[in-house]
């Protein structure tokens, strides 16, 4: 397969999609586990923390080279992701636009698996917000991150702070809880289907591929949907 065809044919599409799927899947592991340092400021763990922990994380994501380096594979991953996600979505409709005599409905495919353009969008729609809310002002802007904080032993963003003000708002909290909706269900099938389009499941495995799929689904979601609605509810903060 030629590098023009694994962007272009219907086969290079599915598997284009299919690693970058499985680096945004690696990336938000590192993501949900630098946020998660937010728990450690709920009153059963260190209630003086008061976003120590997170935002020593967060300057050393934001300062080490290798890793801003990556935010660059990082954006080419996603861009790569939307375009022919976007294309595939675009390619299954003009094929569908004559239906079947009998709609099978969640007996031929979940409807999440139908639906995934859909909740690629609302995830698109989101990833903007959330650029925009959190990656610009400490990439450029700077908004909102005026007052600095001591951290790895020099002053650094508040980027703790950031996140409680921005998460005050409660269509704010609604967003980002529907966008970890549309995530857990774009994940339960984008999952298993990377894993079967990139030949990585066989009979033996495919039970224990889709017991760790559908836990991803879960958990990650789970946990980022967490940090917005503990935040507006003053669990950490």
């Amino acid at each position: 397969m030629t590098w023009k065809q694994l962007f272009t044919s219907s086969v290079g599409k599915k598997i284009t999609m299919g690693v970058t799927g499985l680096f945004l899947i690696s990336f938000l592991i590192v993501h949900m586990g630098v946020n998660a340092c937010i728990f450690k400021d709920l009153e059963f763990i260190d209630p003086s923390d008061n976003g120590d922990m997170f935002n020593r994380a967060a300057d050393f994501m934001g300062k080490t080279v290798v890793i801003r380096l990556m935010e660059v594979v990082l954006f080419l991953g996603f861009i790569v992701h939307i375009v022919q996600g976007l294309m595939l979505e675009s390619s299954n409709r003009s094929k569908r636009k004559v239906g079947y005599a009998v709609n099978l409905g969640d007996r031929g495919s979940k409807w999440y698996s139908r639906s995934m353009g859909l909740l690629g969008t609302i995830l698109l729609l989101f990833l903007i917000l959330h650029w925009w809310h959190f990656w610009i002002p400490s990439r450029f802007t700077g908004a909102g991150l005026e007052e600095e904080v001591l951290s790895n032993g020099r002053m650094s963003h508040n980027m703790f702070a950031l996140m409680k003000v921005t998460f005050s708002e409660w269509w704010v909290v609604i967003v980002y809880v529907v966008a970890c909706i549309s995530l857990a269900y774009h994940l339960l099938h984008g999952f298993q289907s990377a894993f079967r389009t990139l030949g990585l499941s066989n009979s033996r495995y495919i039970s224990l591929v889709n017991a760790i799929g559908v836990g991803y689904s879960i958990i990650v979601p789970l946990i980022f949907a967490l940090m917005p609605i503990s935040m507006k509810l003053g669990w950490v903060g």
